[in-house]
């Protein structure tokens, strides 16, 4: 992660500093074309020579690699190596064409702190450290050739500013000035990497420690669930205990079957919607000896979705929902179903029921808590904003739970700090 946000970077930069260096070369040839006419053919040549093949490359590479979402990594060092060759040619094509003072006097000299200015924005430590000795290693050589080998007059420091000397002082500190600002860029460079290494790695921690938290709360959210459908259930075994304890045993059974499936689970976030309906029939056939006759339970699930995924225990709270506000506010027979379809992209859940629902009355805060509130808690924490979840219970009656989550059969990323 931390190399890939700054070779992102520095991709943006390579296209931006390309696109300065076409600028800079057509300003740079519309001043050649107008000194053309003073200039002699030979320098003219040496500027068509190196002006004509610098801009074909600078255009050829926008052309061919810019419609790539990364560009190859070999043009952060190519790009400067054809810059400083280009410069020293330049020069040495002047020395040769003119006089080797023209050349070291020349203001071309600068292109070369350009060229280093760029390389914090483009290149690693190692390849700015390499652009920075051929700069220094190329002006030198330009130095040696020009002096050593076509033997430049050589002239006293003050007087050689207006004459055709050369002064050795000059030439030396231009060699020390190169030096210290490759030296600079190659610190810069190795700055700006640690810089951006650390705000990622520090970016990573956040997101790692923000991953933990989220897992945390729906852990903390999901063990809500358990004792509060073990109080329920126990609470209906101790009333059966003395009036029919045989109903009493038939719930403590479907009780451990319930526990032993739940905790089948391992703590997982999210089930497969058959494990998940598996948990609610051990759940409802316990309400089912509670109510009797008094509770019709159905299913309506497409066979297509039962692989989806779907958050641990997400139902069953839903349904003991329906139970409070159907039968433990009525004595009439309650019918509650659970509904799941695949809808596009979705998979769509619903629970209703046609008891006598709120009455129009609003949701009490422990109601909102434990069932309907952990539900609403669990789907943002898991899936962002991406989900629907809606509650209705209309004035005739009934309660009607519907939530909509991405359908996949694989663990998604949660999304939700």
């Amino acid at each position: 992660m931390r190399s890939r946000v700054v070779d992102e970077e520095r991709d943006r930069a390579e296209r931006k500093v390309n696109l300065v260096r076409g600028l800079v070369l057509v300003v740079l040839a519309v001043a050649a074309a107008a000194y053309a006419p003073v200039l002699p053919s030979r320098l003219n040549a040496v500027n068509a020579g190196l002006l004509v093949p610098l801009l074909a490359w600078t255009v050829g590479q926008a052309a061919v690699y810019y419609r790539r979402p990364v560009l190859p990594s070999w043009l952060s060092i190519v790009n400067p190596i054809v810059d400083v060759v280009a410069v020293t040619a330049t020069m040495a094509g002047y020395g040769l064409q003119a006089t080797p003072t023209l050349a070291l006097k020349s203001p071309m000299v600068l292109a070369y702190f350009a060229i280093l200015a760029a390389r914090p924005m483009l290149s690693s430590a190692r390849r700015a450290a390499i652009i920075s000795l051929s700069i220094v290693a190329a002006y030198a050589s330009l130095d040696y050739f020009f002096i050593v080998i076509l033997g430049a007059v050589i002239g006293d420091p003050v007087l050689a500013s207006g004459s055709d000397s050369i002064s050795l002082l000059d030439e030396g500190a231009k060699l020390t000035l190169l030096a210290a600002a490759g030296g600079i860029a190659t610190y810069a460079t190795w700055w700006h990497e640690q810089l951006a290494r650390r705000y990622a790695a520090q970016a990573e921690e956040q997101t790692i420690l923000q991953t933990r938290l989220v897992s945390s709360r729906l852990d903390s959210l999901q063990q809500q669930l358990r004792p509060h459908f073990l109080f329920n259930a126990l609470n209906a075994i101790t009333a059966l205990v003395e009036s029919d304890p045989r109903a009493a045993q038939r719930m403590i059974a479907g009780l451990g079957e319930l526990i032993r499936v739940s905790l089948d689970t391992g703590g997982a976030e999210e089930l497969a919607l058959h494990d998940e309906l598996r948990i609610l029939d051990c759940y409802t056939a316990i309400q089912r000896i509670r109510f009797e006759d008094r509770l019709m339970f159905r299913t309506d699930v497409d066979a297509s979705v039962g692989d989806s995924l779907v958050p641990a225990l997400i139902l069953q709270p839903l349904v003991e929902n329906s139970i409070e506000h159907g039968l433990g506010r009525s004595v009439e027979r309650t019918l509650i179903q659970v509904r799941a379809w695949r809808d596009a992209d979705w998979l769509a859940l619903e629970i209703l029921d046609d008891g006598p629902g709120l009455n129009g009355k609003p949701m009490r805060a422990t109601d909102e808590r434990i069932g309907i509130g952990n539900a609403r808690a669990r789907l943002m924490y898991l899936y962002g904003p991406n989900h629907a979840f809606e509650v209705e219970s209309p004035e005739a009656g009934g309660f009607r739970v519907s939530m909509r989550i991405p359908y996949h059969i694989s663990t998604m990323e949660t999304v939700q700090s």
